[in-house]
């Protein structure tokens, strides 16, 4: 069975700088421009293939480690949160985590993939 596309894309991005994420959003896009910056808060519009992806990146949002990295939308290249962790965790060389079910009535809020160094395993993860 094929996971249905969600529709819009999170991940938590291990001890990256702001300037990392953006260089990583900039290969995976055609256009990136940063529409607001304030703090640990930076919003940008991407564009891919024609689509307009509006980004939020904020950085030290679990911890001082973690930066959430939030695309708005269901145009991406990646289908799932899942997706895009595998190809983030690759690009770059940091451990990813992602939701592992989804915001669903029943889903585990506390069950989230972590992907590092081409593995993944469902881990629980309580970020309150």
């Amino acid at each position: 069975m094929t996971e249905q596309r969600h529709p819009d894309i999170e991940i938590y991005v291990k001890n990256r700088t702001q300037e990392q994420i953006e260089q990583w959003l900039n290969s995976r896009f055609d256009d990136l421009l940063r529409d607001f910056s304030q703090g640990t808060i930076h919003e940008y519009r991407a564009s891919a293939n024609g689509a307009k992806v509006p980004v939020m990146v904020h950085e030290k949002v679990v911890g001082k480690a973690w930066t959430s990295v939030w695309f708005k939308s269901d145009q991406t290249d990646w289908a799932t949160d899942l997706e895009c962790a595998l190809s983030a965790a690759s690009e770059m060389e940091t451990q990813i985590r992602c939701i592992a079910g989804g915001w669903n009535d029943g889903d585990d809020p506390d069950e989230w993939w972590k992907v590092e160094n081409g593995e993944q395993e469902k881990i629980q993860w309580r970020t309150s």
